[in-house]
């Protein structure tokens, strides 16, 4: 079974992070320049909360909240579901499921080392299968055919 360390080393490092201090409109501009749905909200090298487009578009723009200068802090999930590099991509797929969430931070302490999403986990899986299909293809084929 895969491994989150497994889809981290095909995955690129960046990681879109803010504070909690940042404001929102800040916050949806380097999301949106990077063309990501999360931004990990970090208090120095802590991991503190999550902010998502899911966050905003619930807990500020459906109550009317959009330009009442709101930061990050104030509407993050602060409640954070985690996993380590050694988790398996089954038991990603299952904590998201019944959480009902799209992302996963990676920690190896109490240090993110990456995040993983829902998009990120079916890209590996489908690679890693038509990886081994081509090899049983090639296999079940032999040599000189």
């Amino acid at each position: 079974m895969a491994v989150v360390s497994k889809l981290l080393e095909k995955k690129s490092k960046e990681l879109i992070s803010v504070s909690p201090d940042t404001g929102i409109r800040d916050a949806i501009a380097k999301m949106a320049d990077k063309s990501a749905g999360t931004a990990l909200v970090m208090d120095g090298n802590k991991l503190v909360g999550i902010f998502s487009e899911r966050d905003f578009i619930r807990k500020i723009y459906l109550k009317d909240q959009c330009g009442k200068g709101v930061k990050v802090s104030e509407i993050m999930s602060a409640k954070l579901t985690t996993v380590t590099a050694d988790t398996t991509l089954e038991s990603c797929m299952n904590l998201m499921t019944d959480k009902h969430i799209r992302h996963l931070p990676v920690l190896a302490g109490d240090q993110v080392v990456g995040i993983v999403s829902i998009g990120d986990i079916v890209k590996f899986m489908v690679n890693e299968k038509d990886f081994l299909i081509k090899n049983l293809e090639n296999y079940i084929s032999g040599p000189g055919m």
